[in-house]
């Protein structure tokens, strides 16, 4: 990439409880990269500061968080608002004060309250098409969410039930950071490309998603692995220390030792490690390794954003 370089890269491993929020940070060092061992996240109201005050000399910041950023643009659409930016800066308040509050009644579900079900049993993604006007489940995802070679579908944003759902890591992140923020920070890809989003004064904050560095890596599905248990991250580590090998970026004591150890037995252990994969690949965009992915459909650049990195 050319263009101005960040002085701070933060990778934010979300979720919609504090204590499994976890960041890895790399601190531009000359003409190469500092990389820290995984931290918590902590205050969510003051973490963009912190990191903010990092680097001895001024200059921009980088944020990646994996949560979604941004609305189905067949959704946007029926919200009658102009953009998603507007939508963000609306949801919570005045006739859209319950947005956040989740439907528990599938007849609550529409424009206004489009996340459902707070609890299992007789509940069905059938109800949030029909509660959000008959719609396809293909007008519940964005383009970025689609099935990729490497990759399933990802589930819908206002879906909030089981494992994979993602609607309530966005509603805290949206609430936590993004609004306090306003426009005091960029958002990446609506406000612009990065090389232009670099160029400015605003710390910029892009959605990220570490599944789809895994690949990157050169981690497959096969031999079957599982991120949650730390034989599967040992299984894994060779690939990740290559990635540092290959860079030859500085890293921070006991780095090393915690990839080849699967960031320990803890249940933290698979928060750390995406927020690690989730940094190499924000670096490996910054470095000209990987394409941006900026989107073309103005479209998505107005309603749906899209995931660093990943490629049309």
């Amino acid at each position: 990439m050319t263009g101005p370089l960040p002085r701070v890269i933060a990778h934010c491993d979300w979720s919609v409880h504090p204590g499994k929020r976890w960041m890895a940070v790399a601190l531009r060092v000359g003409t190469g990269w500092h990389i820290s061992l995984p931290e918590p996240v902590g205050v969510t109201g003051t973490f963009l500061q912190r990191l903010e005050a990092r680097p001895e000399e001024p200059g921009p910041v980088l944020v990646g968080v994996d949560f979604p950023i941004g609305v189905p643009a067949a959704y946007g659409a029926a919200t009658g608002l102009a953009n998603f930016a507007e939508l963000l800066a609306t949801v919570g308040s005045g006739m859209w004060d319950r947005w956040f509050d989740v439907c528990d009644d599938c007849a609550d579900i529409g424009i206004h309250r489009p996340f459902y079900p707070i609890r299992p049993g007789g509940r069905l993604r059938e109800h949030l098409l029909t509660g959000l006007g008959n719609c396809c489940a293909a007008d519940l995802l964005r383009v970025c969410e689609r099935k990729t070679a490497q990759r399933p579908a990802a589930c819908s944003l206002f879906w909030t039930l089981g494992g994979n759902q993602v609607g309530k890591a966005a509603q805290a992140g949206w609430r936590e950071v993004l609004q306090p923020q306003g426009a005091r920070i960029a958002l990446w890809p609506f406000d612009g490309t990065l090389p232009d989003l670099l160029g400015g004064e605003r710390t910029i904050v892009a959605e990220t998603y570490p599944g789809d560095t895994y690949h990157r890596l050169g981690i497959g599905r096969r031999p079957v692995w599982s991120k949650r248990s730390q034989a599967g991250r040992r299984s894994v580590a060779p690939h990740l220390a290559a990635w540092l090998a290959q860079r030859g970026h500085a890293q921070a004591a006991g780095l090393d030792a915690a990839i080849m150890d699967g960031f320990g037995a803890h249940a933290s252990g698979e928060d750390r490690f995406d927020a690690l994969v989730g940094l190499f690949g924000m670096l490996d965009v910054v470095e000209g390794h990987r394409a941006e992915g900026h989107p073309a459909d103005p479209q998505v650049r107005r309603w749906e954003g899209w995931v660093l990195g990943q490629l049309a």
